[in-house]
């Protein structure tokens, strides 16, 4: 029986990055709709969105949007990646203990797991599977270093 798969100490390059697409596909695709619904309905979520930093409710929508919806496009993509995970990190913080007052375990749950979700993208980077491998990639023995 081949015991590889259960080998915790084991992992391979290809397992690693079709992690990496797993999480951007889900996650990214997951805040997609978040972000669409804000812009399509900017003027009834504009009076009773949260106002942060004071730049207005306006100003702090907008954010949220290119976060949640720009942002997103691209994480699914895989281009820009770590630059697209930053508005998307900022968001889930402010999600998390601004809006929810930081209950992890309460209704800022869902937040803080985007949360580590997007952290873990920001220090494994977007994978072999992305646009940004096809535009950036390093060589095929500069990959394996790093597994």
């Amino acid at each position: 029986m081949d015991t590889s798969l259960f080998a915790p100490w084991r992992s391979t390059a290809s397992a690693l990055n079709a992690s990496t697409l797993l999480l951007r596909l889900i996650f990214g695709g997951l805040m997609i709709p978040h972000g669409y619904a804000k812009l399509t309905h900017f003027a009834e979520y504009q009076n009773d969105f949260m106002n942060l930093l004071g730049l207005g409710t306006a100003v702090s929508l907008s954010l949220a949007i290119v976060a949640e919806f720009g942002c997103s496009i691209l994480l699914v993509l895989g281009l820009f990646t770590r630059l697209a995970l930053v508005p998307l990190i900022v968001t889930t913080l402010v999600i998390v203990f601004g809006a929810h007052g930081g209950e992890i375990l309460g209704d800022g749950e869902h937040g803080f797991l985007y949360l580590g979700v997007y952290l873990s993208l920001l220090l494994t980077g977007p994978g072999q599977y992305s646009v940004d491998q096809r535009l950036f990639g390093r060589s095929a023995s500069a990959n394996r270093r790093f597994v």
